[in-house]
């Protein structure tokens, strides 16, 4: 009878089986099949590759469970089979387990981005785990092995859904590139210290590496924790020839290194991606060899860890921007649309109208409606050298990786370039290049968790970055959106990580803005949130078929029938750009109680109009003030 396994491996090594994957790849289970639904459709195969681990001298064995959460199985339209998959998975291992074996439950990754990156909350990521966590104890594990996870926040779920079900032994391991870090970032010294403090039992690495990486980092892990470690490298890279995939580490390598990682401090050796009976069978050879004792670790102290994280600077001290928002004063921000060519001469002119026309601001639309245009970063960068008015720079999670928007953003710190309005962005397909690759590795929701992170000095891996950012954090909203209650949800998301200011759509329809922001201001202070100032959009309509563009064209925008047929109506271009002024100051003068601001679009680049109805909203506030 195999003894108690937290017991055992407190002095100790056990031995985990290897690869689940490349085996069925090999027994003609390719990629387009869902590998977790082989329990039910070819359960022999599973039974009989669990078989030839335990005959290889593999301790524990991992179910065939890996993928099967709600989430990935829902893209092979599989989901309601998650209880079932999961039960028959653990039954599968431990047939062939036997008496002496244990049996690990495997959950990874759920295969989607959750909060602060992805939509998907924690309480539903933890509900995920859960359900796959019931199932695995109904089919009878021994223990959990939580494996190639790449976001500590994600495994943190997946911790707690065991914790809350069960006692069992929990085995937490990240996924690491060469350096160490995770696919996020995060160093060893963090994940290390993270995983300790939220409860395994074990934490490791496994996945994506082969053993020299992960034996670099094994030591580093070592300084971090006194808690059993553990290693299950990839048989190396993966090298693919005429549709086949190999992998190149031999059994005799991993043998060699299954002594190093035992003096490393690993008390649960095992394989991953590539690794075959053949390989745990060597492993075996020489941990059988090879007496185990507490002395295999050298002395260690383990350092404490701090997260690091500083608090960010106060709204006023980040730019003229933020210190009048601070103050509570109205913003008037002119929207300039960079050109589609590298010359910037009239973005220059159109802005330098606006510092003297009496703008606070300029906006920098970051390729609006998928269009190419210059970049940005350049466009702000040169507008606040050479005009000297303050950009508002958009950013969109379009175009650009995680890393990506983390290299931009700390980039903008060091040009000096502190507002942001951080947008999700519109898809490709509806701009100039429709069949260009969007990334959207994260929303916006997630970027601005980011924006906030550095602005407390912690990049995404939760590493310090030294002094923190000073980024004002803007996001958008959409009173008219389709869906009114998921945008009022998704803003509360934004404000809650991090953001301190808004700028709505262009408002056509007063009452759907007012309604937003009462409904929104109810949604937050129920949930303990201060509502933060929102600027409205204003724009000049220019003729009927601006309006129509709008309306048809541009998500998010909704022209109420009344402005329609005034403007059919119209009878002259002349008088439809006169509608379109005295709609914009009707509205203003139906918002302005209501908004901290104002930003005003040009459209077909006129600045003129915006410059007329900045000054007629100046006099109305200055009415306003007047008044007893």
């Amino acid at each position: 009878m195999k003894p108690d396994f937290r017991e055992y491996i407190s002095e100790n090594v056990a031995l985990c089986d290897g690869a689940m994957g490349t085996m069925l790849y090999e027994r003609g289970v390719y990629f387009n099949r869902c590998f977790d639904e082989v329990n039910l459709g070819d359960p022999d195969v599973v039974r009989q590759i669990h078989e030839e681990y335990v005959r290889a001298g593999a301790q524990i064995i991992e179910t065939n469970t890996f993928g099967a959460n709600p989430f990935k199985l829902g893209k092979f339209h599989i989901a309601d089979k998650t209880k079932e998959i999961n039960v028959r998975g653990a039954e599968l291992a431990r047939e062939a387990a036997g008496e002496d074996t244990w049996v690990a439950g495997s959950i990874g990754p759920l295969g989607i981005k959750i909060e602060p990156w992805g939509k998907t909350s924690l309480e539903e990521a933890r509900d995920a785990f859960k359900e796959q966590v019931c199932a695995l104890c109904e089919g009878g594990v021994d223990l959990f092995i939580l494996e190639t996870f790449g976001d500590i926040n994600e495994i943190h779920q997946a911790i707690d859904a065991v914790r809350q079900l069960c006692d069992l032994p929990v085995i937490a391991q990240m996924t690491i590139k060469e350096d160490g870090t995770s696919l996020y970032g995060t160093g060893p010294e963090i994940y290390t210290t993270r995983l300790t403090e939220w409860g395994a039992d074990v934490v490791g690495i496994n996945c994506s590496m082969g053993p020299h990486a992960m034996l670099e980092t094994l030591e580093q892990m070592a300084e971090y924790t006194n808690l059993p470690l553990s290693v299950m490298p990839n048989a190396g890279h993966a090298k693919s020839h005429d549709g086949r995939i190999f992998y190149l580490a031999s059994p005799d390598y991993f043998a060699k290194y299954a002594h190093r990682f035992m003096r490393a401090g690993a008390h649960v050796i095992g394989g991953c991606c590539g690794t075959t009976p053949e390989h745990i069978k060597a492993m075996a050879s020489v941990l059988r060899m090879k007496q185990f004792s507490g002395a295999h670790r050298e002395s260690q102290t383990v350092r404490a860890n701090g997260n690091g994280r500083k608090q960010p600077l106060e709204i006023g001290a980040k730019s003229k921007l933020g210190h009048s928002i601070s103050e509570g004063k109205h913003v008037f921000t002119l929207e300039i649309t960079p050109g589609r060519g590298w010359n910037l001469e009239k973005t220059l002119s159109k802005a330098g109208r606006a510092k003297e026309a009496g703008f606070d601001a300029v906006n920098i639309p970051d390729g609006p409606r998928a269009s190419a245009r210059v970049g940005v970063m350049a466009t702000a960068a040169r507008i606040m050298q050479e005009v000297g008015i303050e950009p508002i720079l958009h950013y969109v999670c379009r175009d650009r990786n995680i890393l990506g928007m983390q290299s931009d953003l700390l980039g903008l710190a060091a040009l000096g370039l502190p507002n942001l309005l951080l947008l999700t962005g519109d898809p490709p397909v509806m701009g100039d290049y429709p069949k260009s690759t969007p990334v959207f590795d994260i929303d916006s929701i997630g970027l601005t968790n980011l924006a906030y992170a550095l602005n407390c000095g912690i990049d995404i891996g939760n590493r310090t970055i030294g002094t923190p950012t000073g980024f004002l954090i803007g996001v958008g909203v959409n009173p008219t959106a389709v869906n009114v209650d998921l945008e009022i949800e998704r803003f509360y998301w934004k404000v809650d990580a991090g953001a301190e200011y808004a700028i709505s759509q262009p408002v056509f329809d007063p009452g759907a803005l007012l309604s937003y922001i009462e409904k929104t201001s109810k949604y937050m202070e129920e949930r303990g949130l201060e509502p933060i100032p929102i600027v409205g959009g204003i724009w000049p309509l220019q003729s009927l078929g601006n309006a129509e563009f709008l309306h048809f064209e541009v998500p998010g925008v909704t022209i109420p029938d009344w402005i329609m047929k005034k403007l059919q109506e119209a009878g002259s271009k002349e008088r439809e750009q006169e509608i379109g002024m005295e709609v914009a100051k009707k509205l203003i003068d139906d918002i302005l109680p209501y908004v901290k601001g104002f930003q005003f679009a040009t459209p077909f680049g006129r600045v003129k109009p915006a410059i007329e109805l900045m000054e007629y909203a100046k006099d109305k506030i200055r009415v306003r003030l007047q008044e007893p």
